[in-house]
């Protein structure tokens, strides 16, 4: 990560209230009943497409499924429909894949998949159930036996003497949950089971472990969905948030509400906002980006092809805001970090400078000026991140941010 400028955090005390009707460029509409019924506009918007897209039909929307390439065409459709010309562009990524529900059984006990144990992206691809009895690394002799492990080290000397395969210890988050992921090291010669931590730490050897991982690496086509709706000028500002999720599980949901159905909620109603009232001489573009989840391949795909001088604004999560929202800037970011510093002033929305490792990061590796703002995920990566965790007012808060950021790096342009 770069960072050009430190962004304390701000409270803006009093400003919230004020705020709320700072919802079109221009101010708030012509008076208190009318800035409510744009309020409630907004947030109907906002909530609308963020339940869309965490529908069963998009199934997740992981890059290179029928329910990913379904929610780029609604996307392309939603971008029509404000006035955008809209194109695509596609690119390959590889994956991990759960092609059946993975199991684990220890003696007589049968656990929970993504609750007590998940898989590992190092394991190799065991799709039928695999039976051994249970040793710790140090034993004398690991073949045929599954090796309770406290990490990869031993996987050298497992494979060596022919082991069935290993389980490691993982975390859960604050719910009990093993958020999901799609990419990561390359796939090794043993099956890995991730197994949660406490409940590794009161296996004993000498039980009889039944295992399966289904798992194995594809090859699909992520599509980047843009849309041009101003002309470039003396500024042009590309709006970004990634479309994609980690997938569902075979037979159980992951709607991906916050990560990211949140962040394309906001871009998009601000690019709505936006389009009819900026001044002459600024450009605005949208891009809703494929395969964030799969290593930001997406943007890796995008940055390049972006011309010079372009002002990048992506949002990754804006579901829960809490103390603040984290900002992370790289590039030639002076002026956005101005903006946005400004911004958050204007609309009362506290910011923090914070870790946003996501397609912005692309962004400034490519020599652009670029942003990430943050407003939380809960439930990320699991079944729990569901559209009724989104909170409606982190996503007017996001979407006031953007609008006036926006504005300010027009203003400025303009003198």
């Amino acid at each position: 990560m770069r960072q050009h400028a430190r962004l304390d955090v701000l409270r803006h005390n009093g400003s919230r209230r004020r705020s709320r009707f700072l919802l079109r460029p221009g101010g708030e509409g012509g008076g208190r009943g009318s800035g409510f019924r744009l309020l409630r506009m907004t947030t109907s918007r906002l909530r609308q497409t963020v339940t869309e897209l965490a529908a069963d039909r998009f199934t997740g929307r992981r890059v290179g499924t029928a329910g990913g390439r379904a929610a780029a065409a609604w996307l392309g459709e939603q971008l029509r429909a404000i006035g955008a010309t809209v194109t695509t562009d596609e690119f390959p990524v590889v994956v991990r894949e759960l092609y059946r529900t993975p199991s684990l059984r220890l003696g007589e006990r049968e656990l929970v998949h993504r609750r007590d144990f998940a898989e590992h992206l190092a394991s190799a691809d065991l799709p039928a159930p695999r039976t051994g009895e249970l040793v710790t690394a140090t034993a004398d002799r690991l073949g045929g036996r599954w090796v309770l492990a406290p990490d990869l080290g031993v996987s050298a000397r497992a494979t060596r003497d022919g082991a069935a395969g290993l389980l490691v210890p993982r975390g859960t988050d604050e719910a009990g949950w093993m958020p999901k992921m799609i990419t990561g090291p390359p796939s090794g010669e043993l099956p890995v089971l991730a197994v949660r931590a406490e409940l590794h730490r009161r296996l004993t050897t000498g039980e009889s472990v039944t295992a399966s991982m289904p798992l194995r690496a594809v090859e699909v086509v992520g599509s980047n969905v843009h849309g041009r709706l101003r002309e470039p000028g003396e500024v042009d500002v590309l709006l970004t948030a990634h479309f994609d999720g980690v997938g569902d599980d075979p037979g159980q949901r992951l709607p991906a509400a916050a990560d990211n159905a949140s962040g394309v909620a906001v871009v998009l109603e601000a690019a709505r906002q936006l389009t009819g009232s900026l001044p002459g001489g600024i450009g605005l573009a949208v891009a809703f980006l494929d395969a964030e989840e799969a290593g930001a391949r997406g943007s890796a795909h995008h940055a390049p092809t972006v011309p010079s001088g372009t002002v990048v604004l992506n949002v990754d999560g804006a579901a829960r805001l809490g103390e603040a929202a984290a900002v992370e800037a790289g590039g030639p970011a002076h002026a956005l970090l101005a903006a946005l510093d400004q911004a958050g002033r204007t609309t009362g929305v506290p910011l923090r400078a914070g870790a946003m490792p996501s397609d912005n990061r692309r962004y400034a590796a490519a020599g652009l000026a670029a942003a990430g703002i943050g407003m939380g995920m809960p439930g990320y990566q699991t079944p729990a991140e569901t559209p009724d965790r989104v909170e409606t007012e982190t996503l007017a808060a996001a979407t006031r941010l953007v609008v006036a950021a926006v504005q300010e790096l027009a203003r400025r342009a303009r003198g």
